[in-house]
């Protein structure tokens, strides 16, 4: 035990001392371009860092003055509270996180696909009003939403797909820049390519998942996590498109822990372990997916 604890010992001053010969090789400049962005990552985590800290704070500690930032007394007593505010009622609050995975799942997919596919269609094949079309997407991207919520009630009222989880996906189906993003990248892939795979006898289909995919997957990544994002945190099809409470989701079901009540501090416990809950997939979506989010955001595309 003595000599592997040694071995160790070795390696780490070894790693250590390497590390330090390596900062020395630095300039000036480029150790004090290090240091400011060691500074500016851990800034950036405080918040992260808080949240955790937040969602189990008891309630004292929430309402403390001056207030703290890491928990003294830890407790699970918020996430406790957050879920028995629904026994009294029908419908559970597993019954919003079901409907919210569903509904995140669903949107998910349906955005990824529909911008992947009208981006391929926009980019490598011509045909009669494809500017007009991609100058349509980038155009909706100067609209507020609230400019489209009669539109798209009236939309979905004709359509008869109120109270349903068809509801909840049809609105956010239409995502201009993931078709924007991907389409960008799609640019880059060799007509040549897609030509010789065609005399080879590959279908469009075929062309699409097995050459066009791969060769774009930071930017599906990318718009991967920014639609599941817009999923999971969306209030607005539950308000607007579902009257049955069981057909509502998560987030709606947080908007509702602290309105409407006669004081500003009860239930402030259940709302920050629910604001850790619906934080938490993103950060793990996030976490997983970051190579390829770095990879679109340095615009690598085909090399």
């Amino acid at each position: 035990m003595r000599e592997i604890n040694n071995k160790m010992l070795q390696r780490l001053y070894w790693k250590r001392k390497e590390w330090m010969h390596s900062v020395k090789r630095f300039d000036r400049t480029q150790q004090f371009i290090v240091l400011f962005l060691t500074l500016l990552s851990v800034f950036m985590l405080l918040p992260i860092v808080y949240i955790f800290n937040h969602a189990f704070k008891p309630l004292h500690e929430l309402f403390q003055f001056p207030p703290t930032f890491i928990v003294r007394n830890p407790t699970f007593q918020n996430f406790i509270e957050l879920l028995s505010l629904t026994q009294s009622t029908s419908v559970p609050a597993s019954r919003y996180m079901l409907n919210s995975i569903i509904v995140t799942f669903l949107a998910t997919v349906g955005m990824v696909a529909t911008g992947a596919v009208c981006a391929y269609a926009l980019s490598k094949h011509r045909f009669p009003g494809s500017k007009l079309i991609f100058g349509s997407i980038i155009a909706s991207l100067l609209f507020a939403p609230e400019t489209i919520a009669i539109p798209r009630y009236v939309i979905v009222q004709s359509l008869g797909i109120m109270n349903s989880y068809f509801g909840h996906v049809l609105p956010m189906i239409a995502m201009p820049v993931g078709v924007f993003l991907i389409k960008q990248f799609i640019d880059q892939v060799p007509n040549e390519m897609i030509e010789a795979a065609k005399i080879d006898g590959t279908t469009e289909f075929g062309i699409f998942m097995r050459i066009v995919i791969p060769m774009v997957m930071p930017a599906i990544a990318t718009i991967t996590i920014l639609a599941f994002q817009n999923a999971w945190g969306n209030a607005e099809t539950s308000t607007l498109f579902m009257q049955e409470d069981a057909m509502k989701t998560l987030p709606f079901y947080m908007g509702t822990l602290t309105s409407n009540l006669a004081n500003s501090v009860a239930r402030q416990g259940a709302a920050a372990a629910g604001a850790l809950i619906m934080f938490l997939p993103s950060l793990i979506i996030f976490l997983l997916s970051q190579r390829k989010v770095i990879s679109t955001m340095a615009h690598s595309g085909i090399k």
